[in-house]
C-alpha cells in the first residue's frame, strides 16, 4: 500500500516538472518574438529622402587596345621561334623565322633576269640610235627605225617587269622573318619548330596584344541611356558628363587606375535591349589581360531618395515587401519596388513608399499584416539587446 502511494506521489511531481517547463519555454519563446526583449515590441523607423552618392555596377570584359593576329604571308617550315609565350616585346622584334633557302635563290633569280633586261634594254638602245642615224641619212626608211624604236620600248616593259618580280621575290624574302606589328605581350603559340605553316592557316601563329592601355567593353540597357540622353542632351555631353569610372576585377578587388568612357555605340541590340560602350584603363604594371572580365562601376549622385535596410525586406516570388506601421500601429504588408546599391546592406526605393512612413527594420520575419505591435527606435532596441546580453552573460558567469 505504502509503494503504490510513493509511486504516484512520484508521477505526480513528474508532471508538475513537466507542466512547470513548458509554461517556462512558451515564457521564453513570447520574449523572443520579434528579437526584443519585451513581447511585440519591434525597432521601427520614419523614412526621410536623402542626397548621396550612388554606383552602378555594370559587367564588363577587358581587351588589350590592340590585339593583332600574326599570319604568315609565305609558305615554309619555321626554322626558330624568337618570343615565348608571355614574352614582352617592342614593335619590329623578330618572332618567327620562315626557311629562307626558295626564297634566297628566288631574289637570286630574279636578280638575273633584271641583269638580262638591261643588257637587251641596252642594245637595243644602241640599235635604235644606228637606225636614227641611218634614217637622218636616208640610207633606211622610217619603217625600219620604227621598228628599232618599237623592240627599245618593248626591252624596257621587259626590265620593268623583271624589277617588279624582283621586288616581290625581295618581299616574300624578308616575310619569311615575321615581326611585331607593334608593342606588345605575345600570346600562346600554337606552332614550334618544324611545323608547316602557310598564309591560309586558320589559327593564327600567335597574337600580340597591346596591354599598356585597355579596352574595357559593357552594356547599358536602353532605358538607361534614355534617361542620360534626356539628361545631357546628346551622346557628346553624355560622354562629357560621365564621371571616372572604377573596375572590379575578377579577385572582387577595385582596380588602382580609373578610367573614362570614351564611345557609345549608336545601335541599340535587339536581342538584348542594351547599348555597347567603351572605357579605357591605363596598365602600367599589365596587371590586367587581354580576355579578362570583372564590373564597371559608374558612380552618380541621387538627390530625393528613400533607402531602407535590406533587413526591413520580405521576398516572396522575387517580390520584396516591407511592413508599413499604422496610426494604429497595426502594420500592413506592403509591395515595394527597389533598386540594389551594390552595398550588401540598403536598397534604393524606387516605388511603395513615401517620406514619413514608418516601416519595421528588424524580426519581421515574425509578424503577419493586420498584427499590431509596440514601435521602439532603433536606439532603445539596442540598448534592449545589449541589456539582455548583458544579463546573460551575468547569469552565465554564477553558474
Amino acid at each position: 500500500m505504502k509503494t503504490k502511494i510513493n509511486r504516484s506521489l512520484t508521477t505526480r511531481a513528474l508532471q508538475i516538472s513537466m507542466l512547470a517547463l513548458c509554461v517556462s519555454l512558451a515564457s521564453c519563446g513570447n520574449k523572443q518574438r520579434g528579437g526584443m526583449a519585451g513581447d511585440q515590441e519591434f525597432a521601427v523607423k520614419t523614412l526621410q529622402t536623402t542626397n548621396t552618392e550612388l554606383q552602378s555596377s555594370y559587367p564588363a570584359s577587358i581587351e588589350g587596345k590592340q590585339d593583332i593576329e600574326i599570319r604568315p604571308q609565305v609558305s615554309g617550315f619555321i626554322t626558330k621561334l624568337g618570343v615565348d609565350e608571355g614574352s614582352v616585346v617592342r614593335k619590329g622584334q623578330m618572332l618567327f623565322v620562315i626557311d629562307p633557302v626558295q626564297y634566297k635563290a628566288a631574289v637570286q633569280q630574279a636578280q638575273a633576269s633584271v641583269n638580262v633586261a638591261k643588257a637587251a634594254v641596252s642594245t637595243s638602245k644602241l640599235t635604235a640610235k644606228n637606225k636614227k642615224d641611218l634614217f637622218e641619212q636616208k640610207i633606211i626608211g622610217s619603217y625600219e627605225l620604227q621598228m628599232a624604236q618599237n623592240d627599245l620600248i618593248t626591252k624596257e616593259a621587259n626590265l620593268s617587269q623583271a624589277q617588279a618580280q624582283l621586288i616581290t621575290a625581295r618581299q616574300n624574302l624578308s616575310f619569311t622573318n615575321v615581326t611585331s606589328p607593334s608593342n606588345g605581350v605575345v600570346g600562346s603559340i600554337p606552332y614550334r619548330v618544324g611545323s608547316l605553316v602557310s598564309a591560309s592557316i586558320a589559327t593564327p601563329l600567335t597574337t600580340v596584344s597591346n596591354i599598356d592601355e585597355m579596352y574595357v567593353y559593357f552594356s547599358m540597357t536602353e532605358k538607361q541611356l534614355m534617361g542620360l540622353t534626356r539628361k545631357s542632351g546628346n551622346t557628346a555631353e553624355i560622354l562629357k558628363s560621365f564621371p571616372d569610372v572604377q573596375l572590379k576585377i575578377a579577385d572582387g578587388s577595385i582596380y588602382s587606375e580609373t578610367g573614362k568612357i570614351e564611345t557609345v555605340s549608336g545601335v541599340i541590340d535587339q536581342a538584348t535591349g542594351s547599348v555597347s560602350m567603351r572605357a579605357t584603363f591605363k596598365n602600367p604594371t599589365h596587371l590586367l589581360k587581354s580576355g579578362g572580365s570583372g564590373s564597371i562601376i559608374i558612380p552618380y549622385k541621387s538627390d530625393n531618395i528613400i533607402l531602407i535596410p535590406q533587413s526591413a525586406t520580405t521576398e516572396v516570388q522575387d517580390k520584396k515587401y516591407v511592413f508599413v506601421v499604422g496610426a494604429d500601429n497595426k502594420v500592413v504588408n506592403t509591395l515595394v519596388e527597389v533598386g540594389d546599391l551594390d552595398n550588401g546592406k540598403e536598397y534604393l526605393v524606387t516605388s511603395g513608399l513615401k517620406a514619413g512612413d514608418r516601416i519595421v527594420v528588424e524580426g519581421v520575419s515574425t509578424l503577419k499584416d493586420g498584427m499590431q505591435i509596440k514601435p521602439i527606435t532603433e536606439a532603445q532596441s539596442a540598448t534592449k539587446k545589449e541589456q539582455a546580453a548583458q544579463m546573460g552573460a551575468g547569469m552565465g558567469a554564477k553558474k
